[in-house]
């Protein structure tokens, strides 16, 4: 292997599926702000909107997720165009 390619910040995270509260600990390098605390053990918290235990193709289940408020920015862009 190349010397020198591989991040420096490589440690554990926990990633937080914001629509099912479902978390999950890997290791990472992604930057994260907050830290969430499991098992008694702090770590740093990456949010997630979707994840594979609320993601359609891994449940089976056909689902509308709009946690962006997508509809909602759309009315908005173009109500100024409606009269």
């Amino acid at each position: 292997m190349r010397k020198g390619i591989h991040p420096k910040n490589y440690r554990m995270i926990a990633f937080k599926d914001m629509s099912n509260g479902d978390v999950f600990l890997t290791k990472s390098t992604a930057e994260a702000k907050e830290t969430l605390e499991v098992e008694g053990v702090e770590y740093p918290l990456v949010k997630l909107e979707i994840s594979r235990t609320s993601h359609p193709y891994y449940t089976g289940k056909m689902k509308l997720v709009d946690t962006a408020g997508r509809i909602d920015k759309f009315k908005t862009k173009y109500a100024k165009f409606k009269k």
